[in-house]
């Protein structure tokens, strides 16, 4: 019941992110070659910070993953292990 629930509920709530009004493309939108945010941090130096944050980011994820597996590869040689002198 509580599922059912929690269902209709998450389905009824995505309706209030939609968005309501629609943007109008032109044509100069589909010429622009220019992304002025990426122009702007370029200019001031800041991307390579961005760039260094990502960066960062991912190799705490990669390190974190790496870890995890290990010990759960160390778990399951143990419960491997106990397995094997209860035999």
């Amino acid at each position: 019941m509580k599922k059912l629930l929690f269902l209709v509920l998450l389905l009824c709530s995505t309706s209030l992110f939609a968005q309501e009004e629609k943007y109008q493309l032109s044509e100069d939108d589909y010429q622009n070659e220019s992304v002025e945010m990426a122009d702007t941090m370029r200019q001031s130096g800041k991307i390579y910070v961005v760039v260094a944050v990502v960066i960062t980011i991912f190799a705490g994820l990669v390190f974190y993953l790496v870890r995890l597996d290990k010990k759960v590869s160390r778990l399951e040689q143990d419960i491997e292990a106990q397995g094997k002198e209860k035999a």
